[in-house]
């Protein structure tokens, strides 16, 4: 069985909410989990999972109440369910979270592929 690996980045820090910015955020977490697909994990991510719910609750835009109430809950408890944390990107209180989330399940943390060696 494969182990599952969240990667976890900045979706938006940074962004000023730009579309644009968001959209770059997740394409460097897509093309890093792309990679460890390759070598040999399933990788997820938190938007993945939380964005389309997010969708259907009827978020109207990002951070009201209905973005607040699933986004990052979706990815904690996503934890459960992964080996280990793959942190990416720059800065991110929300991504920094996810790790002392994954270390408090005593979940494997790393902050680059080249550490992933399970």
């Amino acid at each position: 069985m494969k182990k599952m690996i969240l990667v976890a980045g900045p979706y938006r820090s940074a962004t000023n909410d730009d579309p644009r910015k968001i959209a770059d955020n997740v394409s460097l977490m897509t093309n890093v989990a792309l990679e460890l697909l390759e070598k040999g994990y399933l990788p997820i991510l938190g938007e993945w999972v939380a964005l389309p719910l997010i969708e259907a609750a009827g978020s109207q835009q990002i951070g009201d109440a209905i973005f607040t109430k699933i986004f990052h809950p979706v990815a904690i408890d996503l934890l459960s369910h992964c080996d280990a944390v793959l942190r990416v990107g720059g800065p991110s209180q929300g991504a920094d979270e996810m790790l002392v989330q994954a270390r408090q399940l005593g979940k494997a943390v790393f902050r680059s592929i080249s550490e992933i060696h399970f």
